[in-house]
């Protein structure tokens, strides 16, 4: 391999872009000199080994570079990042340039063995690890810092000399993608390997699970409108809907364990080895020596941040929560004023506005869930988190505390506060459709109406130019840099638990929510397929196994899920009635059957595994593998001492 990097050739005639980088205009000429020049040196030298091209706008403004690489350069990228790939014998093993015979499609002339987003991975692992090594600064910009190990993209992106980095879309895959996955409506499965093809593996296993979690719904939905039309009274009825309801909300999360492992071992990312972390780009602290690495990075005092987040950030979560309550107050004192003029009036519009505080209910609680969510962004940067995981999961922390209280909040009061049945279902229906009507037009048909806007735009004004290979790349460009960037799939999963709280939490008041959800979920998919496709730029593939830590807050709410159900099955009248002289028996008895219930589910946990018997058994051979070829190469050390 070392061979194959000092042969390596950075000039090839046929250039393919992949990666856009935008500078800021006026961008000093020296330091787009060393720049450019650190990407295409060869890694011996530092470099990135890489291939840069220039791209004249129509303006003749010269601040956006396309960036490539040669074949043998993306194969060898492809070992250093560790992509596994399926081998002739249908096994998926890690990819090595050595052995790149042994892996079935590949030719020396075969460009097309790596798919267009994992080479466009590959350059962004590469543009991420170009590494300073004596500067002390970018050159042309003194107050730009840097020291020996710094990342340069990160430094040039925190600076606001580097504008963005963006992979380019393939228009013509783009195309068939968009006619195999949304072009027409039709009842079928989504095409998931075309999309982890095109996008890579986080958004294709987070399509998988919006569709997974679709189809999970149906027998819900399905048992759910005959308990809603013939049995909307009969509590008793009711027990064996929601007993069944948590049964199957354990068995559909334990059941995607196994879609997820037979997916992910067929992308190869089950087997892909986790990096070791490096700080995130907004991670700041004085210069100091990583114990680990034994590299000069930024230090950071972790009793300094534990005090911003046990003295700040914690408080005002608790705040954020006292007022999410306040607000809830608030609107049950609209409730009582939309019935007492009911009673008054009796009349149509009355009858409607019993509706209305609960709609605008749900329109507050969707604007505070986005308020508070660029607070709670705030507060986690400024926690000053050195690894992006650990970022993510206070995040996430944040956000799934605030928002379960913000939107279930007003429910759990309604059931075990008021006792009120009826306001339960009202409130719980609307809240659902609101939130859903909402979500669909803020995530997907507004940001679509904007972007054809500026689309029409763009065309009006190059409509007359010519269409030659360069100026259809430039005039591409140009329409994609403005695109909206795809923040992740974090409000995509946020969303879902949501929505998973609605249908289980009171499964037993209102079983028409399994029927609303699916009805959702059937548009989510197509307008989240136009969002990827038409309205945002394309996102940069992310090896991922699993869902995360999104599969714990899942199990979490079904947990919660027995409780609930078990607490409000135990009020129904026709379950006191069977307890008149003691409620201390009742209350026993509910936390008997929760009891029972949490064993039964736990106990299903451990008993479906989590992977096939196929895929243990193929990772059990390919550990045994590893450890003899160790073996060997230490057999192989020991005979030459």
């Amino acid at each position: 391999v070392l061979e194959s990097w000092s042969f390596l050739d950075t000039v090839e005639s046929n250039f393919r872009p992949l990666v856009v980088i935008e500078l800021a205009k006026g961008t000093k000429e020296e330091t787009i000199e060393w720049f450019t020049k650190r990407i295409v040196d060869k890694k011996a030298n530092g470099g990135a080994q890489l291939l840069i091209k220039p791209l004249v706008m129509e303006n003749g403004v010269e601040n956006i570079y396309l960036v490539g690489a040669s074949h043998l350069r993306l194969l060898l990228g492809a070992e250093t990042v560790g992509l596994v790939k399926e081998c002739t014998d249908n096994s998926m093993r890690t990819f090595t340039y050595s052995s790149r015979k042994t892996f079935k499609d590949f030719a020396d002339d075969n460009h097309n063995f790596l798919t267009m987003a994992e080479c466009q991975y590959i350059i962004k692992h590469e543009l991420e690890n170009l590494r300073a090594k004596n500067e002390k600064m970018i050159p042309g910009y003194p107050q730009a810092k840097l020291y020996p190990g710094k990342s340069i993209v990160r430094r040039l992106l925190t600076s606001g000399i580097l504008v963005q980095i963006f992979p380019l879309h393939d228009r013509e895959e783009l195309k068939k993608l968009r006619h195999s996955w949304y072009g027409r409506v039709k009842v079928g499965y989504q095409p998931l390997d075309d999309i982890r093809c095109y996008f890579g593996e986080t958004i294709a296993l987070y399509f998988g699970f919006l569709e997974y979690f679709t189809f999970a719904l149906i027998p819900m939905a399905v048992i759910g409108i005959p308990y809603y039309v013939f049995a909307w009274e009969d509590y008793d009825k009711y027990v064996m809907f929601a007993t069944f309801n948590l049964l199957w909300s354990t068995v559909i999360l334990e059941v995607w364990k196994r879609i997820c492992a037979i997916l992910t071992y067929r992308w190869g990312t089950l087997l892909m080895k986790r990096q070791f972390e490096e700080p995130r780009p907004g991670f700041h602290g004085v210069l100091g020596i990583n114990p680990v690495t034994g590299r000069e990075e930024p230090v950071y005092s972790s009793l300094k941040r534990q005090l911003r987040i046990y003295l700040v950030s914690l408080p005002f979560v608790c705040l954020c929560l006292y007022f999410s309550l306040y607000v809830m107050m608030i609107y049950f004192d609209l409730e009582q004023w939309a019935l007492d003029y009911h009673k008054e009036n009796e009349s149509n519009f009355s009858s409607l506005m019993l509706y209305v505080p609960s709609i605008i209910y749900a329109v507050v609680i969707e604007v505070m869930n986005r308020i508070y969510r660029y607070a709670a962004e705030f507060l986690t940067s400024w926690e000053n988190h050195r690894l992006e995981s650990s970022y993510q999961n206070h995040l996430i922390l944040k956000v799934l505390v605030f928002n379960f209280l913000n939107c279930f909040a007003s429910l759990f009061y309604i059931a075990f506060v008021l006792f009120d049945m009826k306001l339960l279902r009202q409130s719980l229906a609307t809240l659902l459709i609101t939130s859903q009507i909402l979500n669909q037009f803020a995530e997907s048909l507004l940001p679509y109406w904007f972007q054809r806007r500026y689309n029409r735009r763009m065309k009006k004004r190059t409509c007359s130019q010519k269409t030659d290979r360069d100026l259809s790349i430039a005039e591409q460009v140009n329409m994609e840099k403005e695109m909206g960037t795809y923040l992740g799939t974090f409000d995509d999963y946020l969303e879902l638990f949501l929505q998973f709280g609605y249908v289980s939490l009171f499964s037993c008041v209102y079983p028409l929510a399994a029927v609303f959800a699916v009805l959702n979920n059937i548009t989510e998919i197509y307008s989240d397929a136009l969002k990827m496709c038409r309205v945002y730029k394309r996102p940069f593939a992310e090896p991922t196994a699993n869902i995360g830590v999104w599969q714990l807050a899942f199990e979490t709410m079904s947990v919660i899920s027995v409780v609930t159900n078990c607490i409000l099955i135990g009020m129904s009248p026709q379950v006191d009635a069977l307890f008149p002289d003691s409620k201390m028996d009742l209350v026993l008895t509910v936390a008997l059957v929760e009891h029972l219930l949490l064993a039964i589910k736990f106990i299903m946990a451990f008993v479906i595994p989590d992977k096939p018997r196929d895929i243990q058994m193929k990772l059990a051979k390919l550990e045994f593998e590893s450890l003899e070829a160790l073996k060997q190469q230490v057999r192989a050390f020991q005979m030459q001492l």
